[in-house]
């Protein structure tokens, strides 16, 4: 789970005092852009986006829907919807000069007979200015910086069923530039700019994937298959072309599903197949890495226009996201956390290069004062697969749009977000493996117990089958830091067919764990003991009674009252009256078994369970939630339970009904992120003092967002 860095210092180690004073960018607001359709209750995407002159309206462009939507930014706290623009068409970006969008439509009726326009539109009257035939499938637009031209990405892109999913297929791409005039596109301008020819891998097959202008009017161009940067001026001249070349990555995780962490693999010569470009200066450029065909370096770099390369992030970028716990396993072994996108803007006096990360979801945001030694001024939680952002520095403010929409799975939905530049500390991460002597990547957090001296120890559940972990976690420093990662072992391996739920103190420097079982996956319900070296030393498993009624969500959480350890089950079991679960009770001593019934809400929405139970003091306090999200979100609640009522009655008899009491509603502690409201709030632990924390489930950036949300709830 940790390895050692040598010789380098963690990257957030060397910004994260300093930052706690600086200014800082902090989300402020979030829209769905559901709130924009007539139906919201259908998918939808923000993508691209741009701006207005006046730096009041977002245009963004949504796939799905084959719209142009609009959001009023007039208050940024409190975005509204604008309406959306029928395109006839699907858009591919989007850009905005003054008053007037301009978006690449991809009217295509197949790979080998691509077809696109331009339209510009009225962003007020949402009016068609005019609309100028592409010839091709466009894909990414930029302006230049005095509006005076556009140019536009033809890539006509490659049948990927077909070839072996292989360039070379026809017909090729290109690059156009069409001048701008009155607000419109002048269509009889278009110059074709030929990017055929250059390229060492397909050079019949460009692809080009994204163009940006500099200040002098000279536009770069990356072909991300085939590996390759062009510059060229606005009447179709090659200024220069050159690879984009590769890196050789070390102590980085290349394989999948094995569901671990483990960052100590190497892959030498890897491509950089960049997607998004922007300029940094008139000499400079900085190009993501997301890769495609055969690459993906998983960082970002920076070149000067006559190809000589002076920055290279190498693993630094992926090693901040594994921080802050938004690595995504699942994509180990493709192109890692997938750097896709990317904006440039100065802020003050502050030159800021912002690196997208899609599978990460999460924004790196670098000073970009010396081209040739960035630094990263911080990380930004974003929505799910940041595909666009856009810089207001007028307004400081900055906008991501986040493509992924997971409506058909009662999912997070697209969001565009909205950051302010504050004289403020960073808000996020609030959880952080930065500073550490190791790497730690971490994710996927479930149950927790305070110790002492702010100590919080925390276990992942069963996305990590393979790396369950207990987490020692440093609350004193902010943001809290994750110090250590304990290893559960089996015979002197990591332990299989667990799935860590919750964790308590065993009062002899050991824990006791509950793992939630999983019918048909061979993973048991039952109680583990373990020593300080993270050695399962007993193993208790339920008993029959349970057992004859046992279903897939069980225990959530564990604690020790005495000689007896409570487990909350997640939900109904077989035998439970409708709205009510058992806390489910072990003797120690007796090993004797019982239980009680805890009264649950019903659910108006998919449903309502347990996820976390603490002792302390005259209570035993228990997280109630849904598993709702966003607005429908409803019910995320801790409730306390007298002590005195628990008293476990003789499994197989009528239980006896706990009462509880509301100690505090978590709904708007989630919402004070500023994003959509999560739905696993799994951790609860609550200090001898009566000082408590909350934590958040990321499920292993799994379908989500990958923020991990851990707060003081102040004293209970």
């Amino acid at each position: 789970m940790s390895f050692k860095l040598v010789g380098m210092t963690s990257v957030l180690a060397i910004t994260a005092t300093a930052a706690a004073a600086d200014m800082n960018f902090n989300r402020i607001s979030s829209f769905a852009t559901a709130a924009n359709n007539a139906d919201p209750a259908v998918e939808s995407s923000a993508e691209i986006i741009s701006v207005s002159g006046d730096g009041m309206t977002l245009a963004y462009s949504d796939s799905p829907l084959g719209v142009v939507g609009f959001i009023d930014i007039s208050d940024p706290s409190a975005p509204a919807p604008k309406g959306n623009i029928e395109l006839g068409g699907e858009p591919t970006a989007v850009s905005v000069v003054g008053t007037t969008a301009f978006v690449g439509v991809n009217t295509s009726e197949s790979y080998t007979a691509p077809s696109g326009a331009l339209k510009a539109y009225d962003i007020n009257s949402k009016e068609l200015l005019a609309e100028c035939d592409l010839g091709g499938q466009p894909d990414s637009t930029a302006t230049a910086k005095d509006g005076s031209f556009i140019t536009i990405a033809i890539e006509n892109e490659r049948d990927e069923d077909l070839g072996d999913g292989r360039t070379g297929q026809m017909p090729g791409g290109y690059v156009v530039a069409l001048d701008i005039k009155d607000g419109a596109p002048v269509c009889d301008s278009m110059v074709t700019i030929d990017v055929t020819g250059l390229a060492e891998v397909s050079p019949e097959d460009p692809e080009p994937e994204f163009v940006d202008v500099n200040a002098l009017g000279e536009i770069v161009v990356t072909m991300q298959e085939n590996n390759h940067i062009v510059i060229a001026s606005k009447t179709g001249e090659i200024l220069n072309h050159f690879s984009a070349g590769a890196v050789d990555l070390d102590m980085i995780d290349a394989t999948d599903e094995r569901g671990a962490l483990i960052f100590a693999e190497s892959q030498q010569g890897r491509l950089r197949e960049p997607d998004g470009v922007q300029w940094i200066d008139n000499d400079h450029f900085a190009i993501a890495n997301e890769g495609d065909m055969d690459g993906g370096s998983r960082g970002w770099t920076i070149f000067n226009k006559d190809g000589t390369e002076v920055y290279e992030a190498g693993t630094s970028f992926e090693y901040a996201i594994i921080e802050m716990g938004h690595y995504p396993d699942k994509r180990s072994d493709s192109k890692g956390a997938e750097p896709e996108g990317m904006e440039f803007a100065t802020f003050g006096d502050t030159p800021f290069a912002f690196i997208l990360a899609e599978r990460a979801s999460a924004v790196g945001v670098y000073d970009v004062t010396y081209p040739t030694a960035p630094v990263l001024h911080q990380m930004l939680p974003s929505g799910m697969g940041p595909e666009g952002a856009i810089a207001i520095p007028s307004r400081n403010l900055f906008v991501t749009a986040n493509e992924v929409d997971l409506i058909e799975d009662n999912g997070p939905r697209s969001h565009v977000m909205i950051y302010e530049y504050q004289d403020a500390p960073a808000a996020y991460p609030q959880l952080t493996s930065a500073g550490a002597d190791e790497l730690i990547g971490w994710g996927a957090i479930s149950g927790m117990v305070a110790g002492e001296d702010g100590i919080v120890y925390a276990v992942n559940d069963s996305f990590y089958g393979y790396q369950p972990t207990i987490f020692t976690i440093d609350t004193k420093t902010s943001p809290a830091t994750i110090t250590d990662a304990l290893t559960v072992t089996r015979g002197g391996r990591p332990a299989q067919k667990l799935d860590l739920e919750g964790i308590t103190l065993d009062g002899d420097g050991g824990f006791w764990l509950a793992s939630e079982g999983r019918t048909g996956r061979l993973v048991p319900h039952a109680i583990y003991h373990v020593n300080a070296k993270g050695q399962i030393k007993q193993e208790i498993s339920l008993p029959a009674e349970l057992l004859a009624v046992e279903k897939r969500y069980g225990f959530e959480g564990i604690t020790l009252i005495g000689d007896t350890l409570w487990m909350a089950v997640q939900r109904e079991w077989a035998d439970d009256a409708s709205d009510h679960v058992k806390l489910v009770a072990y003797n120690l001593e007796t090993e004797e078994w019982g239980a009680v019934s805890y009264p649950k809400a019903s659910a108006d929405k998919g449903w309502v369970g347990l996820s976390e139970i603490v002792a302390h003091g005259d209570y035993v306090y228990v997280i109630e939630r849904d598993n709702q999200i966003g607005e429908a979100a409803a019910i995320k609640k801790v409730y306390r339970i007298p002590a005195d009522q628990m008293v476990p009655a003789a499994l197989g008899t009528a239980l006896p009904v706990v009462t509880k009491e509301e100690v505090r509603d978590l709904i708007p502690d989630l919402a004070a992120n500023n994003g959509y409201v999560t739905d696993k709030v799994e951790g609860l632990a609550i200090f001898a003092d009566g000082t408590a924390w909350a934590s958040t489930d990321n499920d292993g950036v799994d379908d989500s967002s990958g923020e991990t949300f851990f707060w003081s709830l102040g004293q209970f």
